[in-house]
């Protein structure tokens, strides 16, 4: 079974508070273009209120998700239970893209508990919401977070680590505009 909501409402944003992963899913206006779908972790995800939510992109080697969004807005998440009841929850909406040089990542920057630098934000507004059964998602036990990011993100100077995300991030693998210096 599933249902279809304009708004998140309590038990969606407990369940969406409970995981420890989530997917973000975009695509360009292009039909040649490549349909951008990234696994989260991390502390990364903010519910803002029932309408808007937000997630602290940490950084990667693609830069997708944020050109999608300057270029059109969609995007969708998806959070799955790996543990407890099944279910499966997508929001759909129009988003935001702010990098690290937008004065909007500052504003936004405090809503997120983790302590490392970050590359952008995407704040979304909500425009649709459905849950479905999700009982052909398995049963996975969560260890914990993989380090590696963190100690990349924390092992840069500043400067050396902004520098790498606008080298490594300029383009989409399409070719599309990445991380533009201000």
């Amino acid at each position: 079974m599933s249902a279809t909501y304009d708004a998140l409402n309590d038990k969606l944003i407990d369940f969406i508070r409970a995981q420890k992963m989530f997917f973000v899913a975009t695509a360009p206006l292009s039909a040649e273009g490549s349909v951008n779908l990234s696994p989260k972790g991390y502390d990364s995800f903010v519910v803002i209120d029932h309408f808007t939510v937000a997630y602290l992109d940490l950084g990667g080697s693609g830069i997708e998700t944020h050109a999608h969004v300057r270029e059109n807005g969609r995007i969708t998440f998806m959070f799955c239970a790996f543990e407890g009841a099944a279910n499966i929850v997508r929001l759909y909406g129009k988003a935001e893209a702010f990098s690290f040089a937008d004065p909007e990542f500052a504003a936004l920057r405090p809503l997120f508990p983790m302590p490392q630098a970050a590359r952008g934000i995407i704040r979304c507004r909500i425009t649709r919401v459905t849950d479905a059964c999700g009982w052909g998602v398995p049963f996975y036990d969560y260890k914990g977070e993989r380090d590696q990011l963190t100690r990349y993100i924390d092992h840069k100077a500043p400067g050396e680590w902004l520098e790498s995300r606008y080298q490594r991030n300029a383009k989409t693998l399409d070719g599309q505009p990445g991380l533009v210096r201000g």
